[in-house]
């Protein structure tokens, strides 16, 4: 018994299984699959997440906000910053966006 693994007087002491040949490791219990199934808890969270948002909030408003926002952003680039712009959009990292204005050179 090592130093680190006391055991009680008549409390069965466990066998270090990182001693044990492989023959004897094979008599050890297999492992067990554990699954567990989230799907109620995530119907749950998303309802709550729902509630929390209320009764006024409108997902095609909020997309609609967020699509001119990424307009914006993308909007007014300097000619270096289009350059890098259409590299990137060419490559497919990035959408196609904005209204094509660029900022004059």
């Amino acid at each position: 018994m090592s130093p680190h693994h006391s055991t009680s007087p008549g409390e069965p002491s466990e066998p270090d299984i990182a001693h044990m040949s492989a023959s004897e490791r094979s008599d050890a219990a297999a492992p067990v699959d554990f699954v567990v199934d989230l799907s109620a808890h995530e119907m749950l969270r998303r309802t709550h997440v729902v509630a929390a948002l209320g009764a006024g909030w409108d997902p095609v408003a909020a997309l609609h906000g967020e699509e001119e926002a990424y307009d914006l952003l993308y909007s007014g680039l300097s000619a270096e910053q289009q350059r890098i712009y259409d590299e990137l959009v060419s490559a497919g990292v990035l959408p196609v966006r904005g209204r094509g204005d660029r900022a004059a050179p």
